[in-house]
């Protein structure tokens, strides 16, 4: 309920998907995974904010196919969530020479997440769908798109949400202030175990999801 003289904050969130995901796997919270993001989102906001957008920022596993059909269940449960938007990068092959024993490999890095979140916050702030913007990453790359934000936009404010165990001192300086996801906030947002697309498709999590 809103107090007197108070107005409803509208807010959008931001989602660095892999850094989300990369801090859940050095965790070794793999339960947590099978997220729902429109939840956890909402389980940031305070009583007088309302949820406009989630938007989710990654990019399609190549090289392993048990993850890439593990992520398309993920993506495909995703869809299902109101006002949530999934945005594509994409992963570059990548020689990686050993310094030792000079044995090369072949790795995939991603590419244009920081890019896309950048370009899709500056749009959204122009064109006044928030309030407020809540980014989730420790990604220190984002500290310049934040700081515009604030500088051309001054009635906006930007807060960075932290991943489990992850931080970044840009990050924290470039926002208004900094929150900390931590396990209660995931417990909390989690998806049901089967997930019914709008086709009736049963969509179900992963068993090392669990």
């Amino acid at each position: 309920m809103l107090k007197r003289g108070m107005t409803m904050q509208h807010v959008m969130t931001y989602i660095d998907g892999f850094n989300l995901y990369y801090a859940l796997k050095t965790k070794g919270w793999q339960r947590y995974y099978w997220l729902d993001l429109h939840r956890l989102s909402e389980n940031l906001l305070r009583p007088y904010q309302h949820l406009v957008a989630v938007h989710y920022f990654t990019a399609t596993v190549l090289g392993n196919r048990n993850k890439s059909k593990r992520q398309n269940i993920y993506l495909e449960a995703l869809a299902t969530l109101p006002d949530l938007h999934i945005h594509y990068g994409y992963f570059l092959p990548k020689d990686i020479t050993c310094d030792q024993c000079g044995a090369t490999w072949q790795t995939y890095e991603e590419k244009m997440t920081d890019v896309n979140i950048a370009v899709r916050l500056l749009d959204d702030a122009q064109d006044n769908m928030f309030d407020i913007a809540i980014v989730i990453s420790a990604d220190g790359d984002l500290a310049g798109p934040l700081r515009a934000v604030r500088e051309r936009y001054p009635g906006k404010r930007v807060i960075v949400a932290f991943p489990p165990g992850r931080y970044s001192d840009n990050l924290c300086r470039a926002a208004t202030r900094p929150l900390y996801i931590g396990r209660g906030k995931l417990q909390g947002s989690l998806l049901p175990d089967k997930v019914v697309k709008p086709d009736g498709y049963v969509l179900t999590r992963p068993s090392n999801w669990k």
